[in-house]
C-alpha cells in the first residue's frame, strides 16, 4: 500500500541572495520519511500558486515547520514593531487558513516552532514578540555560535499536564528539549490548550480541545535527530499513524484530552 503524503509547509528563500526558491529543511523531510513513514512533499507557501481545497485533497496531513520570519502581528490584531522581526506574509496567507480548515475537518496537523505559533494565531491567539525581554523568562533563542549539534542541544525541561495528550504520548510528565525560538504564546487561542511548559512558564506544547483529529504542536524542534531522540520519535510516529489513518479513510481522534 502507498505511504501517506505529508505536506511540509515551505519557506521563501533566496539562493545566492538572488534566485527565489521554496525551501524546507532536510531534517523535516527526513523525520517525515523515516519516522512518520510518509512521503514528504514540500508545499510552496505562496497563495497564488495553490488552492487550499486542492492541497487538502492531495495530502493526508501537514507539517507546519519553523522558519526565520515570524507571523505578522496584524494577523492577531497588533501593530508591527521592530521587535517582531522579519515576516513572510505569503506563508501567513497559506498556513493560517490551512490550519483552520484542517482543524475543522480533522485532517492531521503537526506544528513545530513557527508552526506552533501559527496554530495558536490561526485559532485567535496572540504572540509575544520577544520572550527573553519578559521578566523572569530565559533566553529561548538559538545560540549564535557553535556547531549544529551545539545549537540543537537539549537545554531545558518541558513539563506536561498529568494525563494530558503529551503525557500519554511520551509516557512521562517531563522531558528534555532543545530551544531555538524568540517569540512565544501570549494569549492562547480559542480551544488551544497549553499542555506543556518550560521552567520559566513559556508554553511549549499545545493541542486543540475537542479537535476531531490529530492536532498537536510543540515550540521546540523535534525534527533534529528525530529517528534517534526518545522525545521526537513518539511525536513523529503518532503523526505518521494519523496521516496513515486519514489516507485509509479513518477519522479517529488520536489522543484524548485530560
Amino acid at each position: 500500500m502507498a505511504r501517506p503524503v505529508v505536506g511540509i509547509i515551505g519557506n521563501a528563500h533566496l539562493v545566492n541572495d538572488e534566485y527565489p526558491a521554496h525551501m524546507a529543511g532536510a531534517m523535516n523531510c527526513q523525520a517525515i520519511a523515516e519516522v512518520s513513514g510518509a512521503v514528504p512533499m514540500i508545499v510552496p507557501s505562496c497563495p497564488s500558486l495553490i488552492d487550499i481545497d486542492d492541497l487538502m485533497s492531495v495530502c493526508d496531513g501537514f507539517l507546519f515547520t519553523g522558519g526565520r520570519p515570524n507571523v505578522h502581528p496584524e494577523e492577531y490584531g497588533e501593530d508591527e514593531t521592530e521587535a517582531h522581526g522579519a515576516f513572510d506574509r505569503s506563508r501567513d496567507r497559506v498556513a493560517l487558513p490551512l490550519i483552520r480548515a484542517c482543524v475543522e475537518r480533522g485532517q492531521p496537523v503537526f506544528g513545530v516552532c513557527r508552526g506552533f505559533q501559527e496554530v495558536n494565531v490561526a485559532m485567535g491567539g496572540t504572540l509575544y514578540p520577544e520572550i527573553r525581554d519578559l521578566p523572569g523568562r530565559m533566553n529561548h533563542r538559538m545560540p549564535p555560535d557553535g556547531t549544529i549539534e551545539e545549537k540543537f542541544e537539549l537545554r531545558h525541561t518541558v513539563s506536561f499536564t498529568d494525563g494530558g495528550p503529551f503525557h500519554q504520548l511520551m509516557g512521562a510528565r517531563e522531558v528534555m528539549t532543545n530551544t531555538l525560538h524568540g517569540q512565544g504564546i501570549k494569549a492562547a487561542g480559542e480551544r488551544v490548550v497549553i499542555d506543556g511548559v518550560a521552567p520559566d512558564g513559556t508554553p511549549e506544547a499545545i493541542y486543540i480541545k475537542d479537535a476531531p483529529g490529530f492536532c498537536l504542536s510543540v515550540q521546540w524542534h523535534p525534527e533534529y535527530r528525530a529517528a534517534h531522540d526518545p522525545v521526537s520519535r513518539p511525536l513523529f510516529g503518532a503523526f505518521g499513524e494519523a496521516a496513515k489513518a486519514w489516507s485509509e479513510g479513518e477519522r479517529p481522534q488520536i489522543l484524548k484530552s485530560a
